[in-house]
């Protein structure tokens, strides 16, 4: 334990990437450490401070670092620095890593999957706080891991874990790994759906005897790869669906969805091996608001509601809200995901289909057979055409809008949450709730 504390101390240490989790590596390690940092956007040293830590290429390769802290949106193998990085693979690292050395003492809750990782986190952690406990949501949601202070032996940090993450981390590991579910992802980074599993499954795989790692037990995916496997931690299979009990303890119809009913049944789970008192647990959940642009509620009345569910990436995270109601206007497009499984039967309850962007005859091909739907260039276009159709529709029948793109945004986007405003933008800006 003692080495891993001084792991970080007084070494030779190069950061490579300056985005959220670079500048907290940068701003926690200056003080004991030889820092210095690269970018492959050279604009982000722009700032005065940043500049003072810049190393150029060409000294990189001359320097001999004791650890490359590396940026998980950055790809090893498609970045300026990939030659370096395959010669110093055992330098690799994350800011994971490095809190870990110092309090890997603590209580951490690591959450990963393909969806549903920020929700389960988020609510996880409100309920901790009402518990009284000194709860740290951290990770791809909350505060950059390093940025967090005043943390005490008690202090229990919930972190959300990519697979970007998860593949780059060394020692990190928590005390309850949790892997929700798993379906074809980043396998422009992968390469393939068994890396990708591998990756997520590392999580589990590096707890302790001590420990608990949370699975799905309806994950085909899941099932398939744990035979014949050992773990060294205690494993809890997780149904999808609620006890009769809880539901009659739910109230917040955000949680009737299948999606959002999974992400409740863990935190249930992680929950009970806590000893929170469903009380407790419930005043939460039911007071609970969807996060922006994850299957939220943006307008609702007695003939129209609106879903912007802009985090929608890929076919698996949207199936099972479009499952859920009736009369639904779909709005969906973007870039493609490298083997996501688009596999969709006719659907009675899909009345309209409304395919938008430069990718739009990827989405053709898949629904041409089994659906009525209409293309177009431009968001905007889409939200002109939905105006005339709802108001031909019959009256008498609440039309449920829901943008869930089903892709990446980045198309036309820097991310998901710039689409999601965009799509709010847009419904404020042609009055479409005011229609009905």
């Amino acid at each position: 334990m003692k080495l891993k504390k001084n792991l970080y101390f007084k070494k030779k240490i190069l950061i490579y990437g300056l985005g959220l989790s670079g500048i907290s590596s940068l701003n926690y390690l200056k003080k004991n450490n030889y820092i210095r940092c690269f970018d492959d956007n050279l604009k982000n040293f722009k700032n005065k401070v940043f500049k003072s830590y810049f190393i150029s290429k060409k000294e990189i390769n001359k320097a001999k670092f004791d650890h490359i802290i590396i940026s998980p949106g950055i790809d090893s193998l498609k970045c300026l620095l990939k030659k370096y990085l395959i010669r110093n693979k055992t330098k690799i690292c994350t800011d994971l890593d490095v809190f870990y050395a110092k309090h890997s003492e603590n209580l951490i809750i690591g959450i990963t999957g393909t969806n549903g990782k920020s929700t389960t986190a988020k609510l996880l952690c409100d309920i901790l706080k009402k518990n009284r406990s000194d709860a740290r949501l951290v990770g791809n949601i909350g505060n950059a891991i390093l940025k967090e202070n005043k943390i005490s032996p008690k202090t229990i940090f919930v972190v959300e874990i990519s697979s970007y993450q998860i593949s780059y981390s060394k020692i990190f590991k928590p005390n309850y790994g949790v892997l929700l579910n798993i379906s074809p992802d980043h396998l422009e980074r992968h390469k393939t759906i068994n890396n990708y599993i591998k990756t997520k499954f590392k999580l589990i795989l590096s707890l302790k005897k001590n420990d608990y790692g949370y699975i799905n037990k309806n994950d085909l995916i899941q099932k398939n790869f744990i035979k014949n496997k050992k773990f060294n931690c205690k494993i809890i299979k997780v149904e999808n669906k609620l006890s009769e009990q809880d539901k009659s303890l739910l109230k917040n119809n955000y949680f009737k969805t299948l999606n959002n009913q999974q992400n409740l049944s863990f935190v249930l789970k992680i929950c009970s091996t806590l000893r929170i008192k469903k009380s407790i647990i419930f005043k939460v959940v039911n007071d609970f608001k969807a996060l922006n642009f994850r299957q939220q509620i943006i307008y609702n009345s007695n003939k129209l509601r609106i879903i912007n569910d802009s985090k929608s990436t890929s076919f698996s995270s949207s199936i099972n809200l479009l499952d859920n109601m009736d009369c639904i206007f779909w709005i969906l497009g973007g870039l493609p995901k490298k083997g996501d499984k688009f596999k969709l039967k006719k659907k009675k309850n899909i009345s309209k289909i409304y395919i938008y962007g430069r990718y739009s005859s990827f989405f053709e091909k898949i629904l041409k057979n089994n659906f009525k739907y209409s293309k177009f260039r431009k968001l905007d276009q889409v939200i002109k055409q939905i105006l005339i159709d709802i108001k031909n529709e019959e009256k008498n029948k609440k039309i449920n809008l829901i943008f869930s793109p089903c892709a990446a945004s980045f198309d036309n986007f820097k991310n998901f949450e710039e689409r999601g405003k965009y799509f709010n933008y847009l419904i404020s800006r042609y009055k479409l709730k005011y229609v009905r």
